[in-house]
């Protein structure tokens, strides 16, 4: 794993999307077709806006998968994921195809079980993600967990995750938030090739020493990210700062065992 520190959150963003464009143009490169898991929240805004200025990436030759929904949120929800990423992908990028969790499936096991079907059958290249404030990585809050196999499925959102969503303006109260989501597992997201992890703003601060420096364990979902070789985290100088000798960039090759 590699931490790589930015001065600000547009440098961050910028170094991020390089990788991320790098990533995709050699994927489609080798076989025709790049296979991508993005995530969606405030973190990831300015990387987004700089992933659609890079040139020479064939979007209509990408598959998206989604990393997590709300359950029972209508699309038209201004926090609604499926809402965010058409708006900051699909409508700017046009990729091939686009594959939404639905949150609003009468049946959110069969809704697993489609995009089960649907992800196993694809090695995927790059996943975008970012951390919560209490360490989740997707929506497993924590203890997330490590152990399952399966690649989609319902979980219980914690008070500090629910916050977090409030606190960011996304609903009018800590009540509107739903308190159930379908997200991709743990042990799914670290079958990608690569791992971009972005993580602005020093209110993530605390969470990435828990994750980065403390004990890889499910009370701090992100730090399973430790035992992916290819993973890079961004952070800047706010989401840095608790780290203990901080001095720009950082790589770490952790191996303590598979996940």
């Amino acid at each position: 794993m590699v931490i790589d520190i930015s001065e600000s959150k547009s440098e961050l963003a910028l170094k991020a999307s390089q990788l991320a464009a790098r990533i995709i143009r050699d994927a489609i490169s080798k076989r025709g077709r790049a296979f991508v898991i993005a995530a969606t929240g405030a973190s990831q805004f300015e990387f987004l806006d700089d992933l659609i200025k890079e040139s020479g990436i064939d979007w209509a030759q990408t598959t998206f998968f989604h990393l997590d929904e709300y359950v029972g949120l209508p699309e038209s929800h201004p926090a609604s994921f499926r809402r965010y990423l058409r708006e900051r992908i699909v409508e700017r990028l046009a990729p091939g195809e686009f594959h939404f969790i639905d949150g609003e499936a009468a049946d959110l096991d069969a809704e697993c079980d489609r995009l089960d079907k649907l992800i196993s059958r694809c090695a995927i290249d790059v996943a975008f993600v970012g951390i919560g404030e209490n360490g989740h990585l997707a929506f497993n809050d924590p203890p997330a967990d490590f152990e399952t196999v399966k690649p989609f499925l319902v979980v219980e959102l914690d008070e500090a995750c629910r916050r977090q969503q409030f606190n960011e303006g996304w609903f009018p109260s800590l009540e509107d938030v739903p308190r159930r989501a379908v997200s991709m597992s743990i042990r799914q997201i670290l079958k990608s090739e690569s791992i971009i992890c972005i993580v602005p703003d020093a209110r993530k601060a605390e969470a990435v020493r828990n994750c980065f420096e403390g004990e890889i364990s499910p009370l701090y979902p992100a730090s399973v990210l430790r035992r992916h070789a290819r993973t890079t985290v961004f952070l800047d100088r706010n989401s840095a700062a608790l780290l203990a000798g901080d001095n720009g960039t950082n790589e770490k090759n952790e191996a303590h065992g598979s996940v």
